[in-house]
């Protein structure tokens, strides 16, 4: 079982009563090589470009508030060989996502039944964030969000957790939050929230009815 939480926990009983959900691998698949893979068509080069130029670093820039516009222009300064390749992963963003996570729609439209307001809480620039909103209807069930590009801070700081909690008036203890990132998961278990570690819809779904004594 992949559900997390503080030993005193399993002493005693608390509700559930907020569920809240990572975005990218949890509820969308969002991949660079989706894109670049087939613009370099070269995977060592590929792979070079996305490790230490375009890489998860210079990505969570982005996902912190600072805009795209300053970070490519920093970028192409740093490496100007690659300037082409640097634009287009803002010009051709969206073609780095990829399909909604099999199950998860089904999944948060059953949960909603009992939980009728569900929140999320995503590392993602807010320019692009509106765009792949619009595009995935599985966004049409999430009601309340904390998006880092907004907030300007990134998970895992507390600092975040806390601004979700304290904005929709939550209780750590009687919320899970789901993340793909493990580190993600640990931020929230610090600030008193329950949390699953996800792999799939299938596996969420077995650690839900555990938490929840729904089985």
């Amino acid at each position: 079982m992949s559900v997390d939480c503080c030993p005193c926990l399993l002493t005693y009983k608390v509700m559930i009563k907020n569920i809240v959900f990572d975005f990218g691998g949890v509820l969308v698949d969002w991949n660079p090589h989706y894109l670049f893979d087939s613009y370099f068509n070269d995977m060592e080069k590929c792979n070079y470009f996305l490790e230490s130029v375009c890489n998860t670093e210079w990505n969570a820039q982005m996902d912190k508030g600072k805009p795209f516009e300053v970070a490519v222009k920093e970028r192409i300064a740093e490496f100007p060989e690659f300037e082409d390749a640097i634009r287009l992963y803002h010009s051709e963003w969206m073609k780095t996502m990829g399909e909604e996570i099999p199950g998860m729609y089904e999944l948060i439209k059953s949960l909603k039944e009992k939980y009728p307001v569900i929140y999320g809480l995503t590392n993602w620039s807010n320019e692009t964030f509106p765009m792949v909103q619009k595009e995935y209807k599985i966004f049409s069930l999430i009601d309340n969000i904390v998006c880092s590009g907004d907030e300007k801070l990134l998970k895992p700081d507390p600092k975040i957790y806390h601004t979700l909690l304290e904005r929709y008036n939550l209780k750590a203890e009687e919320s899970v939050f789901i993340d793909d990132n493990i580190n993600n998961v640990k931020g929230a278990i610090n600030v008193g929230m329950k949390s699953i570690h996800f792999v799939n819809a299938e596996q969420l779904q077995k650690d839900l009815n555990e938490l929840l004594n729904q089985e």
